[in-house]
């Protein structure tokens, strides 16, 4: 898939969702391979124009306009507390559904879908108040690749969401 980085990439609605179960997006921020369920990952549109918005907190970009969808855009990178980059071509939002409205997520790199199976996740460590317990469901294992798996629900909260506003 990260070939095809220039394209775009639906998910439809008429893809079994049983076909989807199981299977993770795989991306690339701050030299770690991250994972969210391809169920939640509305399309995949190349780094864009993004617009400034006063008052947004740092790790939100701003927002784009795509097709008529006012979205707004988070940086994986900053909203994880590490420094800012400069975007190149490689760099894809993916636009996912949280709090059922549409929100976009900055990565530096796509890398491919790929399935995990349950026996493969195991429990994220159990540490008080950091990264682990805040954004991850788990630590899947796949083709010798350790991959963190991220929820997107915890990535913002309805509060920071209702900040940023968005589509509905």
């Amino acid at each position: 898939m990260s070939e095809n980085t220039s394209n775009e990439l639906a998910v439809t609605a008429s893809e079994d969702f049983s076909e989807m179960k199981g299977k993770y997006l795989t991306f690339w921020t701050d030299g770690q391979l991250f994972a969210i369920p391809i169920s939640d990952v509305v399309q995949i549109v190349q780094i864009q124009s993004i617009t400034l918005v006063p008052e947004f907190p740092p790790y939100a970009k701003g927002i784009i306009n795509l097709r008529g969808s006012v979205i707004p855009i988070i940086d994986v990178r900053l909203r994880f507390g590490k420094a800012e980059i400069p975007y190149n071509d490689h760099n894809c939002i993916i636009i996912t559904s949280i709090y059922n409205r549409l929100v976009g997520f900055v990565v530096e790199k796509i890398e491919e879908v790929t399935p995990i199976p349950n026996e493969e996740i195991s429990p994220p460590p159990q540490m008080s108040h950091d990264f682990t317990t805040t954004f991850l469901t788990g630590i899947g294992k796949h083709d010798k690749k350790v991959i963190l798996l991220l929820d997107t629900q915890k990535i913002l909260s309805l509060e920071q969401m209702n900040m940023l506003g968005g589509s509905f």
